[in-house]
């Protein structure tokens, strides 16, 4: 039986039971990426959860990759005005304007880092290219932010990327398994490691 659908697992508290949201946790929240362009992504998608809850991007995720043209960054980056004000109208995606324009701008910020290193080297670097396992026993052992978290803001902000503060980049860091913030006795825990290990990329 998949994991996902067994009652009895244990699993971090968070997901609840809504089905999309226990399948995100089971499938993807802590399993490491170093794919630049899924992790320009995910960084993107997170900036748009400011002031929300994740759920409410997650479900209206496949809309927002249709918008943004599959979240290509070198089409995104020659956005016009005409783009924005079309993306307004969409009511299938979250319409905040600061929002909408500074993931035109990160894209064009995304284009002009990947001239000089990889994405993935430059995230993955704030933890010396090794996942943070953490292992809390309840939420309230689970930080919002890190010196980790605190150093990627101030090094994406200075690159021109805007909606990155330290909880944004905290919250992305966990999603894509730079930190692995699940609870120490949920199955994914263990998962994510040897993911890591087996995964990770050889120099």
């Amino acid at each position: 039986m998949n994991k996902s659908t067994k009652q009895d697992i244990s699993r971090c508290s968070w997901p609840g039971t809504d089905p999309i949201y226990v399948d995100y946790h089971d499938q993807e929240w802590g399993r490491p990426i170093w794919d630049d362009r899924a992790l320009w992504e995910k960084l993107i998608l997170d900036g748009f959860q400011a002031g929300l809850s994740w759920i409410t991007i997650l479900k209206k995720r496949d809309n927002f990759i249709e918008a943004f043209d599959d979240f290509d960054p070198a089409v995104i980056a020659a956005y016009d005005e005409r783009k924005v004000q079309a993306l307004m109208q969409n009511k299938g995606i979250v319409r905040n304007q600061l929002k909408i324009r500074a993931t035109i701008t990160n894209a064009q910020a995304y284009l002009d880092m990947m001239e000089e290193q990889p994405f993935s080297d430059f995230l993955w670097s704030f933890v010396d290219g090794q996942a943070q396992v953490n292992s809390p026993r309840n939420m309230s052992e689970v930080r919002t932010t890190s010196p980790e978290s605190d150093a990627m803001s101030k090094a994406l902000k200075k690159r021109g990327f805007k909606f990155v503060g330290s909880t944004i980049c905290y919250a992305f860091m966990q999603a894509v398994g730079i930190v692995n913030d699940h609870m120490a006795d949920c199955f994914c825990q263990q998962e994510c490691v040897a993911e890591f290990d087996t995964k990770r990329p050889t120099d």
